[in-house]
């Protein structure tokens, strides 16, 4: 018997995410703080029930690619293929659908969780690449370009909103994905500087020109994903990214950090090689899915 419920106290949170981090070990996991954090409306986390135990868990919400929705059924390996990948497909579907959607995303990474998406008409339309990097214990230190200062978020609090501004949303629009991105500044504050003394700035006359940060992985204090990486395109191909880039580092070396991640879309390929000359190689790739919604 299969049973669905929504993830509300806090035992059901840490039990969504538990699973969360047993189907995607490679990747941090929000803390139970977090998921209060990000919660909203057009939210919704799901736990799937086996025989009274927990085998899966789904999120569905707005995606942050515009004017579409995004999904993301997990299912523990010894619970897969008795239906309780596809209970969750169908109710995370319908509740996009009652938000208004008819298009969602999802994310697969191997070969058997995209023939499960092309089941339920779910298609390719990106691929992304993760890269790894070993941090050890001295790292070089920035070179920092002529003109530019490096601060971070914890020292200038003050300049969160322009970072968003100056930075980010030109930077969020020059993704290369299609429908583009759109972030809020509420969802830029609560969702991508989470961790202000490992988020930089590098600032020109005052103002923000490029910044880049990391958040730390609760499960396992010595590992981090990239947030996001970006420079102003008047200040591209100067060194900036690389000298953010160096400066999160830096900083994860002196905070008992020894691993870090980031993902790339495909398009991306200049910032994919900047990594691999700081030093990331490739572990995983995956593949973004889009399908209509609802499922019937």
């Amino acid at each position: 018997m299969i049973a669905l419920r929504r993830a509300e106290s806090d035992a059901d949170l840490e039990a969504w995410r538990r699973v969360r981090a047993a189907v995607v070990p490679n990747e941090r996991a929000p803390s139970v703080e977090e998921l209060r954090r990000m919660d909203a409306p057009d939210r919704l986390l799901l736990l799937a029930e086996l025989h009274g135990e927990v085998a899966g868990s789904g999120v569905a919400s707005r995606s942050d690619m515009a004017g579409l929705g995004s999904l993301a059924p997990r299912v523990l390996p010894g619970a897969r293929r008795r239906g309780v990948g596809a209970a969750l497909l169908e109710a995370l579907a319908a509740h996009l659908a009652a938000l208004g959607f008819s298009e969602s995303n999802a994310t697969v990474e191997d070969g058997g969780s995209l023939a499960f998406a092309e089941r339920f008409g779910f298609r390719e339309v990106d691929r992304q690449v993760e890269q790894v990097r070993v941090v050890t214990r001295k790292e070089v230190e920035p070179c920092v370009p002529d003109g530019v200062e490096l601060v971070s978020l914890a020292e200038r609090p003050d300049l969160s909103r322009a970072m968003y501004e100056q930075v980010a949303l030109e930077a969020l629009a020059d993704i290369p994905v299609s429908p583009p991105l759109e972030v809020s500044l509420e969802d830029w504050e609560r969702e991508w500087t989470s961790l202000p003394e490992g988020t930089f700035l590098a600032l020109v006359g005052g103002e923000a020109v490029g910044c880049a940060g990391l958040q730390r992985d609760d499960d396992r204090p010595d590992r981090a994903e990239h947030s996001l990486t970006a420079v102003r395109r008047d200040w591209r191909g100067r060194g900036v990214a690389k000298a953010l880039e160096q400066a999160t580092i830096v900083w994860a070396a002196g905070s008992g950090i020894r691993e870090l991640y980031t993902w790339t879309q495909r398009g991306n390929e200049a910032m994919q090689r900047l990594n691999e000359r700081l030093g990331y190689v490739v572990r995983s790739r995956c593949t973004t899915v889009r399908g209509r919604v609802p499922l019937r």
